[in-house]
């Protein structure tokens, strides 16, 4: 059995896996967990050193994932610009402390964006769709001491409608496309699958 930190998790989805598993798996985050489990609410820097095994972290990526690139114009945006990029540099170093911990293995989780270049390139990139989820959103995965994730079940991506002007016309529109133009697209595009989750139980574990 091993001791799981799941990191800057309040859906309980990545802890429940490990759970199933037989390990003793907790999630973290400022939030309260959606779904009943052992979860420590506060941050996770002050809970690093409880003699873990393995952490998984998905650091928030509101001003590290390429969705948002265009908000750090300072020529368009000014001050708020700045201000972004101070915080883009803030969330990097929240991920480096996360990286640099004590923890034997590590697999740090983020989408495409400031960390590919600024940080390192991630050991690897996958998508929901190779492991049973039909959906379709680039899932970057930075290891310590760990394997990469071997994945066979592909399934085809979900459609969600298709563009209908523009140089995309006609093309369809995946669920990582499709969330610019949700509501509660934040909410949703930091939704973790239930297909990688079980494959790092199953294959950390």
């Amino acid at each position: 059995m091993m001791k799981v930190l799941i990191a800057c998790e309040y859906s309980g989805t990545v802890r429940e896996a490990f759970k199933a598993k037989g390990h003793d798996a907790w999630s973290c985050d400022i939030l309260p967990t959606e779904i009943k489990g052992q979860h420590l609410e506060g941050d996770v820097l002050n809970f690093l050193d409880r003699g873990w095994d393995l952490m998984i972290a998905h650091p928030p990526c509101t001003y590290l994932s390429n969705a948002g690139i265009r908000w750090f114009n300072e020529d368009k945006y000014g001050d708020k610009a700045k201000e972004r990029k101070r915080l883009r540099l803030k969330a990097m170093d929240f991920v480096k402390k996360l990286y640099d911990s004590s923890i034997e293995k590590i697999c740090i989780e983020n989408p495409v964006g400031y960390l590919n270049n600024n940080w390192r390139k991630p050991d690897q990139i996958v998508q929901p769709y190779y492991f049973g989820d039909p959906e379709s959103k680039r899932t970057c995965l930075w290891y310590k001491n760990l394997n990469p994730l071997i994945h066979g079940n592909h399934v085809k991506p979900k459609i969600y409608a298709y563009y209908k002007t523009g140089k995309k016309k006609g093309k369809p529109i995946y669920f990582n496309d499709y969330c610019h133009f949700s509501n509660d697209r934040g909410k949703i595009r930091s939704k973790f699958w239930d297909g990688i989750a079980n494959a790092m139980a199953q294959q950390w574990g």
